[in-house]
């Protein structure tokens, strides 16, 4: 059943949620050389939670750890890791604070703010929701971000490009 304003209203989603970090994943694209060459990762460690008040009104965070990124290159890996990029020895969490959701065409209009490298930033992007019996919400998204807005400036010859994806499944159980 998708995510709906009278299920919202209603008691049926009331209460603490959390993340299962089995079934959840956040993934990364973006390119490099012109565009001709892709990049892909996934961050391997991330950790949630969110509430649905009486009122309707959602609210939540979804924690990343910085250094589960893998590209399945090593070498990539920790330069991604280094302070060039995430500096996760410093800001060793990707943050994001759900403030709202509403349901909207396809699901809902998630907004909230973005921490990177101890720069937050709004964010707002559309979701696909889906409620299965009440005691399991799933959220997709393909987010688009510009990495420069959080200080991830290094770009070898300007051959990286400013925005990367994210793509988020987010799989909440009742607490």
């Amino acid at each position: 059943m998708e995510l709906t304003k009278d299920l919202l209203d209603s008691a049926a989603l009331v209460g603490d949620w959390v993340l299962d970090p089995a079934r959840s994943t956040i993934s990364l694209k973006n390119r490099s050389l012109g565009g001709l060459m892709p990049t892909s990762g996934v961050f391997r460690q991330v950790a949630g939670h969110g509430t649905i008040t009486q009122a309707g009104e959602v609210s939540g965070a979804l924690t990343v750890a910085a250094a589960s990124i893998d590209t399945n290159i090593g070498r990539r890996d920790k330069h991604l890791r280094s302070a060039d990029f995430l500096h996760v020895s410093k800001y060793p969490d990707i943050v994001f604070a759900l403030t709202g959701a509403e349901p909207s065409g396809q699901g809902a209009t998630v907004t909230g703010t973005l921490t990177v490298r101890d720069r937050t930033r709004p964010l707002t992007f559309e979701a696909t929701s889906v409620v299965h019996e009440d005691d399991e919400v799933r959220l997709d998204a393909e987010v688009r971000i510009n990495h420069a807005e959080f200080g991830l400036t290094w770009n070898f010859l300007g051959t990286v490009a400013a925005h990367d994806t994210l793509t988020v499944h987010a799989v909440f159980v009742r607490r």
